[in-house]
């Protein structure tokens, strides 16, 4: 299966309660999961998202044009147990980096994300999944997730949500 980018909004409420009661934030973020996995909820009310394989890639071409939010792997750590999670506790952005995501988001169009940079940048650079970057692959993959990634935060920005973010 690989390695996958995940996304939950969060009320300030629910994360200040997830921080201090790890058991209460893993089976929230498991309801809303599954909640979520039995209908396609419109993509400006959904509140998890994923961007598939496509999580390094992003990470990669955010940092290159200089993003100042990780919209990858997010700021501050859970204060989990390691032991439960296999790729890492997830990490949080605040609602104010979540406003600075967005907005960051907003004023970068895919097609300047991707300005000079071909898959054999990828390669080079050892993004995951190499074997896309390796059979030359457009970069569209990347950038149709990066476009849902800005709606998903703009939505989160507008109802004032933080968000918890995730490789699974």
């Amino acid at each position: 299966m690989g390695m996958v980018g995940e996304y939950l909004r969060v009320a300030p409420a629910e994360l200040a309660r997830a921080i201090t009661d790890q058991a209460w934030g893993e089976e929230f973020i498991d309801d809303v999961l599954d909640a979520e996995s039995e209908g396609c909820p419109d993509p400006t009310r959904a509140r998890s998202h994923n961007t598939d394989k496509a999580w390094d890639a992003l990470g990669f071409l955010t940092r290159r044009i200089g993003f100042t939010v990780d919209v990858v792997h997010g700021a501050e750590a859970m204060p989990w147990d390691e032991n439960d999670w296999s790729h890492g506790v997830p990490r949080y952005l605040t609602p104010d980096r979540v406003r600075a995501a967005a907005e960051a988001l907003s004023a970068t169009p895919g097609h300047r994300l991707v300005a000079g940079v071909g898959p054999a940048d990828l390669v080079r650079a050892g993004v995951y999944p190499a074997f896309v970057w390796e059979q030359a692959e457009s970069l569209d993959y990347a950038t149709g997730h990066y476009t849902a990634l800005g709606v998903f935060f703009r939505s989160a920005a507008e109802a004032g949500d933080a968000v918890l973010v995730w490789l699974s």
